[in-house]
């Protein structure tokens, strides 16, 4: 849908812009030259009748100059999203209005997407928005696990990465020979229930940056892990200018395990903030409908960690 809604963002901010670009630079001369050749014996009402525009020039006119600014600030700086999923809890809960820094991995032109600026590249531990490779309309939003080069291994829940190394030439990127775990910490078991199973949050340090997961000990895991060629079952070498990204939520989440790898183009931005978060706990009994919010959980504004 975002991407739809950006395509009528920029067939209206082209619309209107040209409807007012026209009647400004052809058809105002026009106008005014009529109204020069009007005797001054013609009243000021009259010859403002002449130079008013039409409805639709005035329209236009007034409404360009918001839908550009619009377009302009969710393409090259920040776009809203809406989560939909648990995928990431507890970084992020349904409900919970985000922010995406759109110019955090380049400056992308609008509906077209390609890069005219470079500003960085996605970082391991980073929360990022993206178009999910399947289905590239749909955006997803996990976390970035692997990096172009890297060899990701995960076993019985639990994750290790053997990290890319600069060769001596530092252009080419040849893998390193060991194996680094992961390590996580057990926070609490219980406090995140879904579909009536209690869930274990536990504190990870993915090689340095930190953050919280969820995993059912319950679950004993999915066969249907993405197979890749010269690679073991549960092990996958990320290609070079794409990433391995997976949900917090590591039991309840579709990602890089099951489909593969996230192309650099298909990007979108890095997550930063959470600007809003509604609850939405309302019963199918409730006179409401269960998809207006019950409540504001104001304690989960601020930055994404």
């Amino acid at each position: 849908m975002a991407g739809y809604f950006e395509l009528l963002l920029v067939i209206a901010t082209l619309g209107t812009g040209i409807v007012w670009a026209i009647d400004h630079f052809v058809f105002l001369p026009k106008r005014r030259a009529v109204v020069a050749g009007l005797a001054d014996t013609i009243e000021q009402d009259a010859k403002d009748k002449v130079l008013q525009e039409s409805a639709l020039v005035e329209n236009c006119r007034g409404v360009f100059p918001v839908i550009g600014f619009v377009l302009v600030l969710r393409s090259f700086f920040y776009e809203p999203f809406q989560i939909p999923s648990g995928s990431m809890m507890p970084t992020l809960l349904v409900g919970d209005f985000i922010l995406v820094e759109k110019y955090a991995y380049g400056v992308k032109l609008p509906v077209l997407r390609n890069k005219v600026i470079e500003t960085g590249a996605p970082q391991r531990g980073d929360s990022v928005v993206f178009k999910y490779p399947p289905q590239p309309t749909v955006d997803y939003i996990k976390r970035v696990i692997g990096l172009p080069g890297d060899t990701v291994l995960y076993r019985n829940k639990r994750l290790y990465i053997k990290r890319a190394c600069a060769a001596d030439n530092n252009v080419e990127l040849t893998p390193c020979d060991k194996f680094e775990e992961v390590s996580i910490d057990i926070v609490s078991q219980g406090d995140f229930i879904q579909d009536s199973y209690p869930l274990t949050e536990a504190h990870e340090n993915l090689l340095g940056v930190n953050h919280q997961i969820l995993f059912n000990p319950a679950f004993a895991g999915r066969p249907e892990y993405f197979n890749q060629t010269g690679a073991r079952q549960g092990e996958w070498i990320v290609p070079q200018g794409q990433y391995f990204v997976m949900g917090d939520n590591r039991d309840n989440s579709l990602d890089s395990r099951f489909w593969g790898f996230v192309p650099e183009q298909n990007m979108v931005g890095k997550a930063v903030f959470i600007w809003t978060s509604f609850e939405f706990n309302r019963s199918e009994n409730d006179w409401l409908p269960t998809w207006v919010p019950s409540g504001i959980r104001t304690d989960r504004i601020g930055k994404i960690g």
